[in-house]
This record gives structure tokens, C-alpha cells and sequence, in this order.
């Protein structure tokens, strides 16, 4: 069994019938390395492999990339392992280098290459700071308290945090969109990567609705890519910074919609994906939601469609196939497809404060159906 299998006990059990193997969160390789850079700046030794305890009680071991012993510092790095999780920083190299500071200076945080600086308000750390997140930071606290505790002295260190090739790769995440510049977040609340989990890109949604609050942002738009973005800018005239890329998490949209409202949300994406909404499902992605061409069938009916032609969308080879049959018939299946996503939404939304319109595309970025507007 893989050392993240053992660690992660029963969480692992739960992935066996996937054959999937869990991992490590940057957070938690940021402070694996940190936590043997300090010791060897305390006692001249690098512990490898090196032991840290994660916030539920995990106890890892990581082996070390990178050793580099100075006067007054130490360099510690950690290839991340992401297990099976499609995660971009798979295989990057996690290095901490930690700093003697005077006395009473306590634990300082810096940004080191490839790792980002927050530009705007909205995350949960202020303008300026590192985009080293509250937990990862918390981590490191006391790893570097407990081994300074067994060298009878105080934790009065600077900990620059870097990612190899880290700004390269942050083009690939949402940190640009959030005003985190200059690289990655180290990012991670368990120290532990669930496989297809997603809560990466969760948690970006519901910082890029932070984001858009703290910049007064009072429209913003959940989109399942790139372009239903251009559609909903060409349509509104939106800013990047309220526009949430959801792809398939609409509930993770709408649920955190509702705790955090705004005045107007506009959900746009495909046709076929948004008739999965429309359907009552929130997660659209092709491995847990179908489309249903007997729902859609159904729907076409309430626009007029006769039993012939629901018969031929109910065994329409896609969803597109289905929208263009009710076309052809001058059945609106796409408007009626974004009323009731609509609906779904606001059901979800459960009263909050927040005007809804949704708007269903082709593959070319056509429109092809839309609900009311918001009055």
C-alpha cells in the first residue's frame, strides 16, 4: 500500500473500488519541506524521509528532492505527488527555504518564484500577502514551533515558499482571474488530494464570487467554458472578474450563490448540458448526468410539439439532434430548456435575493435558447 493510501485510512477504503490513489496538497509539501529545512538549520541535519502531521491526524512521510545548508538559512524541496488526481501541480517541486530572523519577529510568510501575490480583495488574505492560504500557513506555524520547541529555542523565521516553474504553470488556473499574480496558491485545508474530487476548482468558484462581491460586482455569470464566456461578455458587457468559470458545478455555483448573494446571475453554457440543469441535475458533467432525450420530449410537447415529432426527439441520437428537430418544427426547446433551468436554479437559490436568466448555446456560440430576463 502507497504511503498516501496508508495515511489516508478510511478515506483510501472509500477509493479501493476506484483503483484510484489519493495524494498530497501543496500545502502539505510546502510543509514537509519546511519542517525539514528548519531542522537542518537548528541542527545541522536534513531529516529524509520527513515526518508532519496533517490537520486530522495523518502522519505522512516525504521524501526530500532538494538539501541546501547555509550560514543563517536552509532549503528543504518536495516533489508534489497528486496521486491520481488530474491535478496541474503534479510533479512540481515544492521548495521552503527558512530564514533565522531577531527575536520576537515570530513566523514570517514570503512569495518565492512561482509562488503568487494577492492583488485583489475577496481572498481570504490580504492585498500584498503571499498566496500561501490560511491552513497551509497554520501548518507550517507549527511544524516550525514544534521543532523549535525540541531545540529549546523560538520560532522566530522568515518561510519562502517556491514552486519550480510555478508562474507557468498558474496560466493553467483560475489565480490570474482572482488577481493572484506571479504564480500558484499553496493551496490545501486536509494535506490530502481526493482523486476527481474537484474541490479545487470548487474553491475557486466560490473565491471568484468572492472576488466579484469585494469588487462590487453586481452581475456576474456561471460559465461551462470559454465560450459561453465570450457569449455572456458579448451579451452584457461583463468584466473578468465576474465571470465564474463553473464548467460542469452548477449546484457549487448556485449553493454558494445563495450564502453569498449577488443581485444577477446569469448561468450560460450549452445546450445539452444546461437541458441536465434544466432536468434537476447539479453536477453536468458527462460521468454523472445524462441527457434526457424523453425529458427533453416532454418539454418540446408543452411548446407544441405533436407525438411525432416528440418520438423523434426522444430518440434523437444527442441533445443537439433533439433542438434541431424542434427548430425545424418551430418548437422553442431551447427557450423552454432555459425557463426551466431557470426554475432549477432559483429552486436552488431557495429564495435569496438573486435575479436569474439563463442562456443556452450551440458549439459555435450561437444562442439557441433563453429565459425571461430578470425584471
Amino acid at each position: 500500500m502507497s504511503e498516501a493510501a496508508k495515511a489516508t485510512g478510511g478515506r483510501s477504503a472509500q477509493l479501493k473500488h476506484t483503483g484510484l490513489r489519493p495524494g498530497w496538497t501543496t500545502g502539505a509539501c510546502a510543509t514537509a519541506a519546511t519542517t525539514a529545512a528548519y531542522t537542518a538549520l537548528l541542527t545541522g541535519d536534513f531529516p529524509d524521509p520527513v515526518t508532519i502531521t496533517l490537520p486530522k491526524g495523518q502522519t505522512p512521510a516525504f521524501a526530500l528532492a532538494v538539501e541546501e545548508l547555509g550560514e543563517d538559512h536552509a532549503t528543504a524541496g518536495v516533489v508534489k505527488d497528486a496521486g491520481d488526481d488530474p491535478d496541474v501541480t503534479h510533479g512540481a517541486l515544492v521548495r521552503s527555504t527558512v530564514r533565522r530572523l531577531p527575536p520576537g519577529s515570530g513566523v514570517v510568510f514570503k512569495a518565492g518564484p512561482g509562488v503568487g501575490t494577492v492583488t485583489r480583495p475577496g481572498l481570504p488574505l490580504d492585498v500584498g500577502e503571499p498566496a500561501i492560504n490560511p491552513v497551509p500557513r497554520q501548518m507550517m506555524r507549527d511544524h516550525v514551533t514544534l521543532v523549535a520547541e525540541r531545540a529549546g529555542t523560538a520560532p522566530d523565521v522568515e518561510i519562502t515558499v517556491s514552486v519550480d516553474h510555478g508562474e507557468e504553470i498558474a496560466r493553467s488556473t483560475w489565480n490570474p482571474r482572482l488577481g493572484i499574480l506571479g504564480g500558484l496558491s499553496v493551496l490545501g485545508t486536509t494535506g490530502i488530494v481526493v482523486p476527481y474530487s474537484c474541490s479545487a476548482w470548487i474553491d475557486s468558484i466560490r473565491r471568484g464570487v468572492d472576488v466579484a462581491r469585494a469588487a462590487g460586482r453586481t452581475h456576474v455569470a456561471g460559465c461551462t467554458g470559454s465560450t459561453s464566456e465570450k457569449t455572456v461578455v458579448a451579451a452584457y458587457g461583463l468584466p473578468e472578474d465576474a465571470l465564474l468559470d463553473m464548467g460542469d458545478f452548477a449546484g457549487a455555483v448556485l449553493k454558494y450563490v445563495r450564502r453569498h448573494p449577488v443581485d444577477r446571475l446569469t448561468v450560460c453554457g450549452g445546450f445539452a448540458k444546461l437541458s441536465k440543469l434544466a432536468a434537476g441535475h447539479l453536477d453536468l458533467h458527462s460521468a454523472r448526468s445524462q441527457v434526457d432525450k424523453g425529458f427533453l420530449a416532454e418539454l418540446a410537447r408543452t411548446g407544441g410539439a405533436d407525438e411525432g415529432l416528440a418520438a423523434r426527439v426522444a430518440s434523437a441520437n444527442t441533445g443537439l439532434e433533439a433542438l434541431r428537430l424542434c427548430e425545424a418544427a418551430g418548437v422553442p426547446l431551447g427557450d423552454l430548456v432555459a425557463k426551466r433551468a431557470r426554475d432549477e436554479a432559483l429552486a436552488v437559490l431557495r429564495g435569496a435575493p438573486v435575479a436569474v436568466d439563463v442562456i443556452c448555446i450551440d458549439r459555435a456560440g450561437t444562442i439557441v435558447g433563453r429565459s425571461d430576463l430578470p425584471a
